[in-house]
């Protein structure tokens, strides 16, 4: 089975006519729907809601953009001031986001979103810059083919698609499982690669309880349908703990699973994770309490946080644990140039934060 056709073929029939097949049911917000046209709506195919960890002024990369609806939705909640880039290796799926991006922009107050189309684990290569210079340049023997692939392998260098650490966000709905097996890996370092130091990803996608047999595997309608390229549940958190990422979480998990096949069960899940700030220096001043209710836990670089002991953190680790995922099972606490101590809350008052005689509270 050639992946890459497959699924090409699936999604331009989705394009043109909806397939109910390629659907989860998601609750999406209905105001940031409200300004996006009908055929948008009708012809996605998704299994989370990324949008919602986007923020105002976020640069954001959406992985398999399809139609748009994804980042016509981002591009609202980054305001003007952010912008939204979706790439797609299907024309179809090109065209009809792309079809509609001057009333979009007109809609939006500028045109603060962009549709490239680029292979997801190949986010350097210009696709459309390959094709054109193919026009030119026909591969005829073995001479043309070595310049091709010279080309290819300068224009990765000189002028990628996706920059290295250009993006704030990496979001993508239900599309990972559609790159093939032997491509995965590549494709968590590319994400890896193209966000800026503190940067975060939103991952909605399908995952499977359990390894996924070959003769499933090899079933063209169960591939293309985001199912027999699922990740295994514990391989997906796995595989961007491997690549780099810190605090790799499930921070949705579909309870009701979306279909189950052969006694494998397929669930929604959205997976979110940070790529840690370049300073990894613990001489920063500053430490966490772990509130609670385990002993200890243990991050992904081996730091452990005993429940209601102070532990000094590197500015990574300060970043990523007072940020909004994860800052109520920490206390901040920052000592001042004058050695007196600020308690910055995270998250709700307890008797762990209330100020000592003569310390500060910024709550």
């Amino acid at each position: 089975m050639n992946v890459e056709s497959t699924v090409k073929e699936r999604y331009s029939r989705g394009a043109k006519q909806r397939e109910e097949s390629l659907c989860c049911p998601v609750d999406y917000d209905s105001g940031l729907l409200d300004m996006l046209p009908d055929e948008i709506i009708a012809r996605d195919y998704g299994c989370g809601d990324p949008s919602r960890y986007v923020r105002p002024g976020d640069t954001v990369l959406d992985l398999g953009s399809g139609g748009g609806k994804i980042c016509y939705m981002a591009a609202q909640l980054t305001g003007p001031d952010g912008q939204v880039i979706g790439v797609d290796m299907n024309d179809a799926m090109l065209a009809l986001a792309r079809k509609h991006q001057d009333a979009m922009a007109a809609k939006l107050g500028n045109h603060r979103v962009r549709f490239l189309k680029g292979h997801i684990q190949d986010l350097a290569l210009d696709l459309e810059a390959l094709e054109q210079y193919l026009a030119e340049h026909p591969v005829t023997d073995q001479a043309s083919y070595a310049d091709l692939r010279s080309r290819e392998h300068r224009q990765r260098r000189e002028q990628p698609l996706i920059a290295d650490a250009s993006v704030d966000l990496v979001i993508s709905n239900c599309v990972l499982n559609l790159v093939s097996d032997h491509e995965k890996q590549q494709l968590v370092q590319e994400i890896f690669r193209v966000l800026k130091p503190g940067g975060r990803i939103a991952i909605s996608d399908i995952i499977s309880d359990r390894p996924i047999p070959a003769m499933l595997k090899n079933d063209p309608e169960l591939w293309s349908g985001c199912l027999s390229g699922a990740f295994q549940e514990t391989e997906f958190l796995q595989a961007f703990a491997a690549a780099g990422f810190q605090g790799v979480t499930y921070d949705k998990w579909e309870p009701t699973p979306w279909q189950v096949i052969d006694d494998i069960v397929f669930r929604s899940v959205t997976l979110t994770a940070a790529r840690a700030l370049s300073d990894e220096s613990t001489s920063t001043g500053k430490s966490l309490i772990y509130r609670g209710p385990f002993a200890a836990v243990t991050d992904d670089s081996g730091q452990q946080f005993r429940r209601g002991e102070r532990t000094p953190v590197s500015a990574a680790q300060h970043a990523l644990f007072t940020d909004a995922v994860y800052r109520d099972n920490f206390i901040d606490t920052v000592v001042a140039p004058s050695g007196t101590e600020t308690t910055c809350c995270a998250g709700p008052l307890d008797e762990l934060q209330q100020p000592r005689a003569g310390n500060a509270r910024c709550c």
